[in-house]
């Protein structure tokens, strides 16, 4: 009888609003975990700062010792502290010690990631993260095992729910980015300090766990391009809806082959303008979306509800399921897959696409001036529309694509120009032939 082997033993590092729906979820449906690990799953302990904040944990299981939690007699440690320190540190001594370890944290794994994996690896245990990226969307291990056996090309998402609910607002509103955060604050959608999120940060972490997997090469934070969304406006949505395009924060990995066959890696996060029937374009609110390119499988879209509780929890309790089972056979989960070791590749030479608007002079030359700058950068022009008369005089110019050093030494150049009054907007488009 399963309810008569030994329990797998779970200590759970941090207990949040994930932590919370974790415990409470494994309290209600004992028998369901039970059965899907092949013993029952017991949490012998939970370490939080505050044991007073968290009524709905049974009292007995509360500490504040999570080191010595670690080092006790736990089978699988659950960490959600987030942030680097002392998370790192309490993950390497468990795995040290022979413990499974599930995380959500992908700031910690996109910095240390393959100082934990070899922890792992040289301990004979698991490392499993499905929660790091994207909540409750299954998006890590489809590309960690299901297409293994598959060459991807490219990874493009939108991985951060508070950046794509502003965004998607401001689209849908027309109000502006000051007025839209006020209300996602208000609403429960941006953190009292929204940084992370609508500069960029978090959805750089993912981008460096993505790349990683995706192109079996280690792709740490400081290798990912970051842009951030606090730049736009509502000139920038009306300009893209003029265009038949909105604009979301993408989080961008892709192989980049140059002519003479070699390899590399790019992995950037910036707002870009994507043709409204991209598969992305209708991803609104708070949701997320990962959208694979691959050789044989063609293109896959994965979305669901990229935060939250509930939603984060059944990604954690997937995994624990996964790094229990292997406890009770005795078995090994996916390891660390690096052996590519393709080098990243700068933002200066990423191929990419700028979509520019230019205040300019009413006067006769100023396209000729403007298409000669270009030229002089080897950058050829897509579109280009001249609008408005007198003040009001206005150029857009969408480009082919270029390497991004080139196209942003044209803006800089078209900058100083006399015809030019000012360079309204740059903003990178994507998903469409170039």
């Amino acid at each position: 009888m399963i309810e008569d082997r030994e329990p797998i033993r779970v200590a759970l590092l941090g207990c949040g609003t994930v932590g919370t729906e974790v415990v409470r979820l494994l309290q209600e449906h004992p028998t369901e975990y039970a059965a899907r690990t092949g013993a029952p799953v017991r949490v012998t302990g939970v370490a939080v700062r505050r044991p007073h904040k968290h009524p709905d944990v049974p009292e007995q299981l509360l500490t504040t010792d999570a080191a010595a939690l670690v080092e006790g007699s736990a089978d699988v440690v659950v960490e959600l502290i987030g942030g680097i320190e002392p998370a790192r540190s309490l993950l390497l001594a468990a795995l040290r010690a022979g413990k499974s370890v599930v995380t959500a944290n992908k700031a910690l794994l996109a910095e240390h990631g393959s100082e934990l994996y070899a922890a792992a690896d040289a301990n004979g245990v698991d490392i499993y993260f499905e929660a790091a990226v994207a909540g409750a969307i299954p998006l890590l291990r489809p590309l960690r095992e299901s297409l293994a056996g598959d060459r991807i090309n490219r990874v493009t998402g939108i991985v951060n729910g508070t950046s794509n609910y502003i965004l998607s607002a401001m689209d849908s509103t027309g109000a502006g980015y000051e007025e839209t955060l006020e209300e996602a604050n208000r609403l429960g959608y941006a953190e009292a300090d929204p940084t992370a999120d609508v500069d960029g940060f978090d959805a750089a972490s993912k981008a460096a766990i993505l790349a990683s997997l995706a192109f079996h090469t280690r792709v740490g934070a400081g290798d990912v391009h970051r842009e951030g969304i606090s730049g736009i406006g509502a000139g920038d949505i009306e300009a893209a809806r003029s265009l038949n395009r909105t604009v979301k924060l993408l989080a961008i990995c892709e192989r980049v082959i140059d002519e003479d066959g070699t390899e590399s890696v790019s992995a950037r996060v910036h707002p870009a303008m994507i043709p409204r029937d991209h598969p992305l374009a209708g991803v609104g609110g708070a949701f997320n979306a990962v959208f694979v390119e691959a050789e044989s499988a063609g293109q896959l879209m994965f979305y669901g509800q990229g935060a939250g509780g509930a939603p984060t929890a059944s990604a954690v309790l997937g995994d624990l399921v996964a790094a229990a089972r292997n406890v009770v056979v005795s078995g090994k989960g996916p390891r660390e897959s690096a052996h590519a070791q393709l080098p990243a590749r700068s933002m200066d030479w990423t191929p990419t696409r700028y979509h520019i608007s230019l205040d300019v002079a009413d006067r006769p030359g100023v396209l000729s001036q403007v298409a000669a700058t270009f030229n002089e950068h080897d950058v050829s022009i897509s579109v280009v529309r001249q609008q408005g008369r007198g003040a009001d005089a206005s150029l857009v110019v969408v480009t082919h694509t270029a390497a991004d050093s080139a196209l942003r030494a044209t803006v800089e150049q078209i900058a100083r120009l006399s015809s030019v009054n000012e360079v309204a907007s740059v903003m990178r488009v994507e998903g469409e032939p170039s």
